[in-house]
């Protein structure tokens, strides 16, 4: 790969003088043709990356075999429409298929680490003498298998973490042991959130290898705007107290905990609240039967990030009941848009949201609890101010610090 000058001084990049660093992602949590609105933290991350250094990103997709028989009836028939390469927000992606066991759950899901990393192998030589650095962005199988292509390629590793991989997939059984490893070996390991930096030493990260990468926000588009235009644009009612969910629609994000909420504040005033659902997931069609029953419930589907902007501009407030996080992205985004955030007490949310100044928190799966923070958020007077002073900067000063942490890993192996 031919190396052009470096952006940010000599002194940033070990791999030779006047040269940009050359970083290998490995993810499954990047977007493709087929789901382009996926993982937009990723894509914009690792965009502002490679304006520092050369970047190339593997976008592993999950194939079984029939995959293409099932069409369009499950997600794995519609990747197969997903081309071999591209480039994505000037990114150059490879797109290799890694077969996986489905629905392997935790005393199984071992086995999906050596199958990924046989997606990897047939791209192989061609990725030979040209990267210094790789990163393995989700703990498993991403890191797992990055670690040991790192290792074939004679080349150091890092990996990064995101909350789910932290929180729930790397304790499950067959999983730990691998994770483990994966992060005892690792160049560098990072986390998105302080309280994710714990929780990977305790997993068996060394602490001296443990760094921060907060997270960016796209600034120019999450700021403070009219509600009130916004609301018109979206054809949206101008009275009702309205609340946002932005994710995926699964059971583990708390909707059901969110419905049975909403339905207490509707049985004690009716048409007061609504809240717009702006995702997609399993749960969709139950969600669509709920609004047909009555809830007042908006499920807009997935929405690129403008129209996200728009939504979060119309809100009175976010919500986001997960059960478990990291550091979502859509809150930062609330908070930079000036809109304050009701969410649960879990992972990295703690981090950013300040209760009672920046927001309400609660405790995962209490409806009861989650009803009277929508009640008192709406209610309450929150300085905009200090909201959006909350929010994070932009995303290349995020790339900037990841960037610091993969010279890092590169220097530890040197």
């Amino acid at each position: 790969m031919q190396c052009s000058p470096a952006l940010l001084g000599t002194t940033h990049f070990p791999s030779g003088a006047g040269e940009r660093l050359r970083v290998l992602a490995v993810t499954r949590i990047f977007p493709n043709r087929v789901e382009p609105l996926s993982c937009p933290f990723q894509r914009r991350q690792l965009a502002a990356l490679a304006r520092l250094a050369d970047v190339k990103v593997l976008g592993v997709v999950p194939w079984v075999p029939g995959a293409s028989l099932l069409g369009e009836r499950a997600r794995v028939g519609k990747l197969c429409r997903v081309p071999a390469e591209d480039t994505i927000d000037g990114l150059p992606v490879v797109h290799p298929r890694a077969p996986y066991l489905p629905l392997a759950g935790p005393w199984l899901s071992g086995v999906n680490g050596p199958l990924y990393l046989a997606g990897l192998v047939p791209h192989l030589a061609a990725l030979r003498r040209r990267f210094d650095v790789v990163l393995g962005a989700f703990l498993f199988p991403d890191a797992w298998a990055a670690q040991h292509l790192a290792r074939a390629l004679g080349l150091p590793y890092a990996v990064k973490a995101h909350g789910t991989d932290v929180n729930v997939i790397a304790r499950w059984p067959s999983v730990r042991a691998l994770v483990q490893g994966t992060l005892r070996r690792a160049g560098v390991v990072i986390g998105v959130s302080r309280p994710m930096l714990g929780a990977l030493e305790e997993l068996g990260a060394p602490r001296d290898r443990v760094t921060l990468v907060p997270n960016g926000v796209d600034r120019a588009l999450f700021q403070p705007r009219s509600r009130d235009e916004a609301r018109e644009a979206l054809g949206l009612d101008p009275r009702a107290r309205m609340l946002v969910y932005v994710g995926r629609l699964e059971a583990a994000k708390g909707l059901h905990e969110l419905c049975d909420a909403l339905a207490s504040l509707e049985a004690r005033a009716p048409g007061r609240f609504t809240i717009a659902l702006v995702g997609d997931g399993s749960l969709r069609k139950t969600l669509e039967e709920k609004r047909d029953a009555g809830l007042p419930l908006l499920v807009a589907g997935g929405r690129p990030a403008e129209e996200v902007a728009r939504f979060l501009a119309a809100s009175d407030a976010l919500v986001l009941p997960s059960f478990h996080e990291g550091t979502p992205n859509v809150v930062l985004e609330a908070l930079a848009a000036g809109r304050p955030v009701v969410a649960t007490r879990v992972g990295g949310i703690p981090d950013v949201v300040a209760h009672e100044r920046t927001g309400l928190l609660v405790p995962p799966r209490d409806a009861p609890a989650l009803a009277a923070a929508i009640e008192r958020a709406t209610s309450h007077a929150w300085n905009e101010d200090e909201l959006t002073r909350a929010a994070p900067p932009g995303w290349d000063r995020s790339a900037e610090a990841l960037l610091a942490a993969l010279v890092r890993a590169r220097a530890v192996y040197t």
